[in-house]
């Protein structure tokens, strides 16, 4: 459940108070009066000890309602509670905010079962809960205060979602000091249905929400958050609080890589997947939102700063390295012309010092030369007051230069007290984003540059895999079953070795030897040097037990290795068992870099990819990005380059530059892996080789378990359907590929739309659309394969099978009950049958998923389409106020 009904919860016409009461100090007195205090609907009261509360009728029953609520705010004790949501759901009441507190959150009494018989007595009618156990929530736009909080929120274009009751009445008393106004208010409370996938779905379409800002604790299902996420994130900033940053994880780490990804550091990496931006505090949750809703996104974090004072530029400076960002590099041409409207003794670099008598003309010539510098993107304008400029005069120059520029991020910076507040208000009502310190406006400019980084990640085209793999899924789980067979957890390193070979990841030849003889035996296999490793179920960190021996020359060196390894085994790990030894030859590869690269399950996200700097201290380097799987190069060079050995391994010093291509795929592997093998519970790579010819894998483990589902559930964001890939046949037999859409289609997609003609386009889009521009076709190809379905019919051969001809796609509701369909095939390929036959597939598809059912408009002079869609079984009716349009629709179930 989503969005059902959510619009009862939060935009209803009427609201009944069960438990209200006349006693103040109450909770349910309090609910009274902020009801009662500017609402704008029908309320009622319900209390059988009252015939009236404060001048108003209470009513002694639900049944005796007047009319059934569309929500119902519920504060009475909590074993009442069950029964009151079945009573309202039969009369007919789709919404409640259940402020009663011990539920789910109670650790004594019958708390879990009360909140079961709660979502059970509200299941039947689909009746939506908000809580239990929270502070309520507000509606500001409809004077709804369905909360206990001590304040009434203004309103304005901004949500805040909280699981912290206590959260949202400080935030009201922040806002209302600063005039700051809401769209919603919700306090979610312990979530036992209303959740932040849900809200977010609900204000991703809400006309009314410019923003969303939310402080989460955790998630509840985490598909189901990141779709939801992901859409609303396109469509507007969404910002979030994460508290618990540094909880220390549910269990020590067998693996370097469980090690290494905590659960903050996962969470980061899901919002980052999702397009949101995270900040630290509440302080920046609201200067971030600021900064995203009136300044444009930068190209780049590359800031040109002008100021009147040197020490304001230095600290400006100072913040933006400490972010991580960077300065605008001036071109010889803006130097010079910097030169000839400034006074000599200005700085000559960026920050640009213009002296502290700088007045409005002199900010207006130079944010005019820096406005034309290719190279600058973004400009922060820095004024203290001095006793030879006037703050609104120079406010009045930037307004200026604003008007020009505005696709140009310009913020600014008054610094002081009554002497520029004038000044400030000017520039924030005219939506300049305005802070009262240097270092505040550096961080929203970096909380926009990494909103935009973040957004590109939904928006970007990622390039194709160079060099397209031949996983061996069946091969692999054979391995893993013969471990789980024999009761083992660990895979041993030849057995992990293998694992990677079945997704074509490079490994070093290994060999397995019984003994301390055999060990010398097989080294002789090899030319040159040996590294030796101990096998013991009980040792998976072989080098800090002494069990690693490297550069081994001939075949008695090894012996005596091996010997001695034993004979340490015994003393210092007694109960240890010894299964043998593995050698394997030394990888000589003097200008390679260590790196670790692995999988690791998260218990809410599940399967997340790590990558980083590797070798034995790969803990206390702690040089690591996480991301999500599925993965593409994008992606993966994306989680590449959120690490510091990233610029080592782009090359330095005359170092030829790391293949980072092939450390990409080598990731893209691990994701393929972490969907198709959910026996996987933790996997590392360490160390991961990596030079100018590629990777090779050194060593590796895996810890494997019972799998409790298929690996396409595990993962929070749902891969690419394979399975959904076939063929249609054309009335002659040809036969086509039929797949599901991928990120890298987009430019086949857009050589599609340039050879349709201008009756083909009004067709399938009902109007004239003379261009098809890269963040239309992203978010054509970029699809939520959770949510979304597009079917694109290829070419019957390699050379054109990079070719579209058609798409058939889908679209559902977060509910699953309706889906809008559209079907589009180039002329040169229609009235082969092929258009049938994609779309059945769609269908097929559709029923599978359990959609409701399936809908789409067509132009009523499109007579092939609704043709073809009368064959298959849809109904037709004419749209009202529309005479252009036929709805055909296709009930599934």
């Amino acid at each position: 459940m989503s969005t059902r009904n959510l619009n009862q919860l939060l935009q209803p016409a009427s609201v009944a108070l069960i438990g209200a009461s006349a006693r103040p100090g109450t909770v349910g007195n309090v609910l009274v009066h902020n009801l009662k205090a500017a609402f704008k609907g029908a309320l009622y009261l319900v209390n059988p000890k009252y015939d009236q509360i404060a001048a108003q009728r209470c009513w002694p029953s639900i049944t005796r309602l007047p009319q059934a609520p569309d929500l119902a705010v519920i504060c009475t004790p909590a074993a009442t509670v069950p029964q009151i949501v079945a009573d309202l759901g039969e009369r007919g009441t789709r919404a409640a905010v259940v402020i009663s507190a011990g539920f789910g959150e109670s650790r004594e009494g019958n708390g879990a079962g009360l909140q079961q018989a709660l979502l059970d007595a509200a299941k039947p009618h689909t009746l939506r809960i908000l809580g239990p156990n929270c502070i309520g929530l507000q509606v500001p736009g409809l004077g709804l205060n369905a909360s206990f909080a001590s304040t009434a929120a203004k309103p304005g274009h901004l949500a805040f979602i909280t699981q912290s009751g206590a959260l949202l009445t400080a935030v009201l008393d922040w806002a209302d000091s600063r005039g700051i106004g809401f769209s919603h208010l919700v306090s979610l409370g312990d979530m036992g249905d209303v959740d932040f996938g849900d809200l977010l779905d609900y204000l991703a379409g809400d006309g009314q929400t410019h923003a969303v800002l939310a402080y989460m604790e955790g998630v509840t299902n985490a598909r189901k958050f990141m779709s939801a996420a992901r859409a609303a994130a396109r469509v507007k900033p969404v910002v979030v609080v994460k508290g618990g940053r540094h909880a220390e994880g549910a269990r020590a780490a067998a693996t370097h890589t469980g090690a290494l990804a905590g659960s903050d550091a996962v969470y980061d990496a899901a919002f980052r997947r999702a397009g949101m931006l995270r900040v630290p505090n509440l302080g920046a949750l609201f200067g971030a939102a600021d900064i995203l809703t009136l300044a444009s996104k930068p190209r780049n974090d590359r800031l040109a700063i002008v100021t009147n004072g040197g020490g304001m530029g230095v600290l400006a400076t100072d913040a933006l390295m400490d972010g991580a960002g960077h300065l605008a590099q001036f071109s010889e041409e803006t130097h010079a012309r910097l030169n000839a409207v400034l006074p000599s003794t200005w700085s000559h670099s960026n920050p640009v010092d213009m002296i502290g008598d700088a007045n409005g003309a002199r900010y207006r010539a130079v944010l005019d030369i820096l406005r034309a510098d290719p190279g600058v993107n973004s400009i922060l304008v820095l004024y203290c007051p001095t006793g030879v400029s006037d703050p609104d005069d120079v406010a009045k120059a930037v307004l200026a230069v604003a008007q020009q520029s505005p696709d140009i991020p310009i913020i600014a910076s008054w610094v002081g007290g009554s002497s520029v507040l004038q000044a400030r208000n000017m520039l924030s009502e005219a939506r300049i984003p305005t802070y009262e310190t240097p270092e505040a406006a550096v961080r929203a400019f970096l909380y926009l540059a990494d909103y935009r980084r973040n957004q590109e990640l939904l928006a970007e085209t990622p390039p194709s895999v160079p060099d397209e793999f031949v996983a061996d899924p069946v091969r692999a789980r054979a391995i893993i079953g013969a471990a789980l067979g024999d009761g083992r957890e660990w895979l041993s390193e030849i057995e992990s070795k293998e694992l990677l070979e079945t997704y074509g990841i490079p490994t070093v030849p290994t060999r397995f030897a019984e003994s301390p003889v055999a060990a010398a035996a097989a080294a002789e296999l090899f030319n040159g040097p040996v590294a030796l490793k101990i096998v013991s179920p009980q040792i998976t960190h072989k080098s800090d037990s002494g069990g690693v021996a490297l550069g081994l020359g001939g075949a008695d060196a090894v012996q005596k290795a091996a010997e001695a390894m034993l004979a340490h085994l015994r003393k210092t790990i007694p109960g240890a068992s010894l299964a043998g030894f593995s050698v394997q030859p030394m990888v000589q590869k003097k200008h390679a870099h260590e790196l670790i690269a692995g999988i690791v399950t998260d218990r809410q996200f599940g399967p997340v990819i790590l990558f980083g700097q590797g070798g034995t201290a790969v803990e206390l380097i702690g040089d690591k990005a996480l991301g999500l799987p599925p993965l593409n190069m994008g992606l993966a060079r994306s989680l590449i380059a959120g690490t510091r050995i990233h610029r080592l391994l782009e090359g330095y010093r005359g170092e030829a530059a790391t293949d980072l291509d092939a450390v990409a795929v080598t990731l893209i592997k691990l994701a393929q892996m972490a969907a198709d093998l959910p026996e996987i519970a933790e996997l590392d790579i360490n160390p991961l080789l990596a030079d100018s010819s590629g990777v090779i894998a050194l060593d590796a483990r895996v810890r494997v378990q019972n799998a409790a589902a298929e690996g396409e559930p595990r993962l929070s964001i749902m891969p690419y359907p394979r399975q959904l890939e076939s063929t249609v046949a054309a009335r002659n037999g040809e036969q086509f590929p039929l797949r599901p859409i991928r990120p890298e289609d987009e430019p086949a997609l857009q050589q599609l739309f340039s050879v349709l003609t201008p009756e083909e386009i009004r067709m399938r889009f009902h109007v004239p659309v003379k261009a098809f521009p890269h963040a239309i076709a992203a978010r054509f190809t970029q699809i939520d394969y959770d949510r979304e379905m597009a079917l694109v019919l290829t070419g019957r051969d390699a050379e054109t099978q990079r070719q579209i001809h058609g798409v058939v796609r889908l679209s559902a509701d977060p509910d699953n009950e309706t889906a809008e369909f559209a079907l589009l095939i180039r002329k040169a390929y229609a009235n082969r049958g092929l258009g049938t036959q994609m779309l059945k597939r769609l269908i097929d598809y559709a029923r599978q998923r359990g959609i409701g059912t399936l809908f789409g408009f067509v132009l009523a002079g499109n007579y092939p389409m609704r043709t073809l869609c009368r064959n298959i079984g849809f109904d037709e009716q004419p749209v009202k106020d529309d005479i252009a349009l036929v709805k055909v629709s296709l009930v599934l179930r």
